[in-house]
């Protein structure tokens, strides 16, 4: 639930511009005035820009929400692949050295243990040096469950997104091998501690077994893997030892002690160590690297933009730079520095004289009836925002959603805002539960209200 009300880190604020670049791609331009109009009242470079849009379309269009729920999934995806790895882990320690009924042979325990590891360790080394797609399938095996469990339609352009971004950087190696090498970790970690319960419970009998070599490879092997161990203070089984447990059970405590050290101590420094530095390694540099994504501009979906973002007029510096701090402001409420009245009137039938008689210090802006009035109002109030607003609506109209978003638009654009709801034309009639809707919509957007002229507080800015 902490997740649900956290800003975005500036991972997902790149993570979100590329996802809203793809979907625009393959979908087609969206309905971007208002973000455009609000893109370039943040100020700033064309980067900014671009982000402070795609973010206000993420918003708008659920995007955000979307990319709660996916990593939400993603959470739950890499909990089920850790208990696999410790569920494995613990199953391999558990098949290496058995109930007890029967001697272990040390070095079929050792292949047990480690031998896939080591050999999908190389898979790695190879594959990250030489074909950069190393952690691959379980990458992929990640990105699928985490779209599975997040269940949101609105997260299809997330994931490829989020490859498209990691991949300009080469960042996409470090993360998958992150998750690998993390799931592998734990993995060994979970065998090495079945081995402690098992050996620590159980009595066990260590013994090799050959028939056609002699015993000093097997001394040989068994000093050169328990070479590096042994610094860290792990027994090694001396050379009577060995020999001893390639003729028969050996019933001596302290070679059951030694093997079993040295069965500790080899699956530490060649399972466990490795994995855990190349996971250190590829999380400092994941870290490193994620400090270090930017926009790429040179792409089609975001160099089309600049013309829109970045108006010639501002490019050769006709307006003034942006302030340090941009105000924070409610609907109704513009904490700038705004002048003038202004009274404009929202989708005004021709039965009704408009405007009225206005005192000198008012503007009329005319009736808003077309998406091109609507846009060159609101691209007019961002430069020029006036003091006091007056919007004049008939309450025979439904409020719909759009007047709603137009009007609570005007009103961030504004110092101060009325709505004058107007009284019926004569041989007309007002229905009480339309006008009803009216109160209430408006009062949810927290617009003060009536059906009185606003004409005088236009004027004198009070009643």
């Amino acid at each position: 639930m902490e997740d649900l009300v956290t800003a975005p880190t500036e991972l997902d604020k790149r993570w979100l511009t590329e996802a809203v670049r793809l979907r625009e791609e393959h979908a087609g331009p969206l309905e971007d005035q208002e973000a455009n109009r609000r893109a370039r009242q943040q100020g700033g470079d064309l980067a900014a820009r671009i982000e402070h849009r795609a973010l206000w379309l993420a918003e708008r269009d659920g995007m955000t929400q979307a990319l709660r729920h996916w990593k939400q999934g993603a959470r739950l995806a890499l909990l089920a692949l850790m208990i696999v790895a410790v569920l494995s882990g613990a199953g391999l320690g558990l098949a290496a050295l058995g109930d007890g009924q029967r001697p272990v042979n040390v070095f079929w325990a050792l292949g047990t243990l480690l031998g896939l590891n080591l050999v999908l360790l190389v898979g790695w080394a190879l594959g990250f040096f030489f074909a950069g797609e190393q952690g691959a399938t379980l990458g992929r095996l990640w990105l699928w469950l985490s779209e599975r469990f997040a269940r949101d339609a609105k997260a299809v352009h997330l994931a490829p997104a989020l490859l498209v971004l990691l991949q300009r950087k080469r960042l996409n190696r470090w993360l998958l091998g992150l998750l690998v090498h993390g799931l592998w970790l734990l993995a060994m970690s979970a065998a090495l501690g079945m081995l402690l319960a098992l050996l620590a419970t159980r009595r066990y009998g260590f013994v090799w077994e050959t028939t056609l070599l002699a015993a000093e490879p097997f001394i040989a092997l068994t000093n050169a893997l328990g070479a590096l161990p042994s610094l860290l203070g792990f027994s090694i089984p001396d050379e009577s030892m060995i020999r001893a447990s390639g003729a028969t059970l050996p019933s001596l405590d302290i070679a059951r002690q030694a093997w079993a050290s040295w069965l500790l101590g080899v699956v530490l420094v060649y399972g466990l160590l490795p994995r855990l530095l190349l996971a250190t390694l590829c999380l400092w540099r994941w870290r490193q690297g994620r400090r270090q994504l930017v926009l790429d501009l040179s792409l089609p979906g975001h160099a089309q933009l600049r013309d829109a973002l970045m108006p010639r007029s501002e490019r050769i510096g006709v307006q003034d730079a942006a302030p340090e701090h941009l105000p924070q402001f409610e609907a109704g409420q513009l904490e700038t520095g705004s002048s003038g009245a202004l009274l404009v009137g929202l989708e005004l039938d021709d039965q009704r004289a408009w405007p009225p008689t206005l005192p000198r210090t008012v503007t009329n802006a005319g009736v808003l009836d077309s998406r091109e009035s609507r846009n060159k109002l609101l691209e007019q109030l961002s430069r020029f925002p006036p003091a006091r607003l007056a919007i004049a609506c008939d309450p025979r109209r439904s409020p719909d959603r759009g007047s709603l978003a137009l009007l609570a638009e005007l009103a961030r654009n504004a110092g101060a805002t009325r709505i004058w709801l107007l009284q019926a034309l004569p041989g007309q009639a007002l229905d009480a539960a339309r006008l009803g809707d009216w109160h209430e919509a408006l009062d949810r957007l927290g617009l003060h209200h009536a059906d009185t002229s606003p004409l005088t507080w236009l004027e004198h800015g009070h009643d």
